[in-house]
């Protein structure tokens, strides 16, 4: 298992951690097997999407803002972020991804996104755990 910890800059933002993923691999020194990411926190989210057009990130923050939006929410009444929570539900706290040849089985275009729902945040953490194929 390994932590990466990173920190969000806006208050809702894909990062591309799929480096800091392909390194946790390679540390586990694993040739066949799986990686599961997970994201700590009630508010943050893993998604795998398109790598190559950042249009694309903009566009699930933006449709995840149309569709869920900010101060409508019983839970604003506490800490003003239920929408934060609701986004992170919907699109979930991880993703598995296949380990082929010491390599992440993401096709060309595919990275792997920290989606932040509820930042800035100083330090969040995400738990890389990787299981061998035997």
């Amino acid at each position: 298992m390994k932590i990466i910890e990173i920190k969000s800059t806006r208050r809702e933002q894909l990062i591309d951690i799929t480096d800091q993923v392909k390194q946790a691999v390679k540390d586990a020194n694993i040739e066949s097997g799986v990686v599961t990411v997970y994201a700590q926190g009630a508010t943050a989210a893993i998604m795998i999407q398109e790598n190559w057009d950042e249009s694309v990130q903009t566009d699930v923050v933006n449709l995840l803002k149309q569709m869920i939006p900010q101060g409508v929410w019983l839970h604003d009444q506490q800490d003003g972020n239920g929408d934060s929570h609701l986004k992170a539900g919907l699109v979930g706290p991880s993703e598995t991804i296949p380990v082929i040849n010491g390599e992440l089985g993401l096709s060309t275009w595919q990275n792997i996104f920290f989606c932040e729902f509820d930042g800035p945040r100083s330090s969040r953490k995400i738990i890389c755990t990787c299981l061998t194929e035997k």
